[in-house]
């Protein structure tokens, strides 16, 4: 994986998190109520580009920050 893309897509998930007014914690929260293992750690890796992103993870990302797919990969 190129590691420049990653960090920038974990850069824009942390400012739509933080235009959204929420934190690591209530991301985490959030996804898990909806069926997915995730934590506050693993969020905080993704958006420095520590983590990969899963699938069912982004579509839940895209959902909950209610932002389109170009908003989460636009580099």
């Amino acid at each position: 994986m190129n590691k420049a893309i990653e960090s920038k897509v974990g850069d824009n998930i942390r400012v739509i998190r933080e235009k959204r007014k929420m934190t690591q914690e209530q991301l985490a929260t959030k996804i898990q109520l909806r069926g997915c293992d995730i934590t506050r750690s693993a969020i905080a890796k993704i958006e420095v580009g520590q983590r990969h992103l899963y699938p069912d993870e982004i579509i839940l990302l895209k959902d909950i920050l209610k932002v389109s797919y170009d908003d989460i990969f636009n580099i």
